[in-house]
């Protein structure tokens, strides 16, 4: 009989427990939303790690080959262009473990978010 793991409770538990060739990624992955969005939450969203305002502007996952990224539809939309060499989906990104993640890119994107998120608690607030 296997012992199956207990689900992380938090997202440093989530990258200890990733498959070792995915942990520092996702390391460079969580530093680097950070400092894009400044203040946000962290938190588990799905069994993902998340970082949210008043709602959740960004997931990442690990995965066999590729970390996941999830900036929302909008944001895969608004970055097509410097997205055309990496494999997306309407809402997700795709980053091969064996090359160094964009780095410049995820904090764009992020940024993108943050902006967005601030936009429409404007029009909520009006």
């Amino acid at each position: 009989m296997t012992l199956k793991k207990a689900p992380s409770k938090s997202i440093t538990g989530y990258i200890n427990t990733a498959p070792k060739g995915a942990q520092k990624k996702l390391r460079e992955m969580r530093a680097c939303i950070r400092t894009s969005a400044p203040g946000a939450k962290e938190s588990l969203k799905w069994g993902m790690p998340a970082f949210s305002y008043r709602r959740i502007l960004v997931t990442f996952a690990a995965f066999k080959n590729h970390i996941g990224f999830y900036p929302t539809p909008s944001a895969v939309r608004a970055f097509a262009n410097d997205l055309s060499k990496f494999a997306t989906a309407k809402g997700s990104i795709q980053f091969p473990l064996e090359k160094p993640l964009p780095l410049t890119l995820i904090r764009k994107i992020t940024a993108f978010r943050v902006r967005e998120s601030i936009k429409e608690d404007k029009k909520w607030k009006t």
